[in-house]
């Protein structure tokens, strides 16, 4: 089958908006684990504290950080993402706006996040506009939901990726989860926590949140839907009953602010 052009990393940012519902259908979310590190390493818990969610997209991680008693706020340059978040956490604002410039007064959030949104931004805007809305001793906290490569069935699909996109070598795309990738100005001094969970879905649920990956978004329809009648194949005989068993890694990376 013939190699399309790679859409570029702009319009694979921009790609989401085509899928909000699948988006929101069948993405996972984050485990309670993420949110107890998040208290943990801040030494403040996330009831009553201001936090921004940027790039919210539907709400995944806004939603948790909502149920643990945050005063939240959500960032999100997608209109067809917004119009979702809007439609699914009616009660929680959601303002147009991304990373690189936003639409926030000085030092006023107390935790800046970024869920599976870090890398649609340009660190060298995004890290000075992290620390002029956070309040003195505030934090960034930047976080991916990641494939467990060492699960043997991930580790194959991931191949049948990597060969499908040949050139875009996802597998390190996705593991690229340094300091120095997060801030290449060196300002912020990050800590690293991981968290290993799961979660079990129908095989339909898994090529859905596949799909909604912007790779497969901005691949051609017929290359994308050969693709998946072929992963169907193989994972039917990793999981005959129909029930696929996913294992992520939350790769969490924490910076504070300094106190004055």
């Amino acid at each position: 089958m013939t190699t399309p052009p790679q859409a570029d990393h702009s319009a694979r940012a921009h790609s989401f908006n085509a899928a909000a519902a699948q988006y929101a259908a069948n993405r996972p979310s984050y485990p309670p684990a993420l949110f107890d590190a998040l208290e943990e390493l801040t030494g403040r818990p996330l009831k009553g504290s201001r936090v921004v969610d940027v790039g919210a997209g539907t709400g995944l991680a806004t939603a948790r950080l909502h149920e643990r008693g945050a005063d939240v706020i959500a960032v999100e340059p997608g209109a067809a993402m917004a119009a979702e978040f809007r439609r699914t956490l009616p009660g929680v604002p959601v303002v147009r706006g991304n990373g690189n410039a936003l639409p926030l007064a000085d030092h006023g959030a107390d935790l800046l996040t970024y869920a599976q949104s870090w890398h649609w931004t340009d660190p060298t805007l995004a890290v000075p506009e992290a620390l002029r809305v956070l309040r003195p001793g505030g934090a960034l906290a930047l976080w991916w939901n990641t494939d467990a490569h060492d699960v043997p069935w991930i580790a194959d699909s991931g191949r049948r990726i990597d060969r499908h996109f040949a050139g875009l070598n996802l597998s390190a795309e996705k593991r690229n989860f340094d300091a120095r990738f997060a801030d290449p100005t060196g300002n912020l001094d990050f800590v690293h926590h991981e968290i290993r969970w799961s979660r079990r879905v129908p095989l339909d649920t898994h090529l859905a949140n596949l799909g909604s990956h912007s790779v497969f978004l901005t691949d051609t329809e017929e290359r994308a839907t050969a693709f998946f009648a072929e992963e169907r194949r193989h994972l039917l005989a990793v999981f005959p009953d129909g029930l696929v068993e996913e294992t992520y890694d939350v790769h969490l990376l924490l910076a504070p602010t300094p106190t004055t």
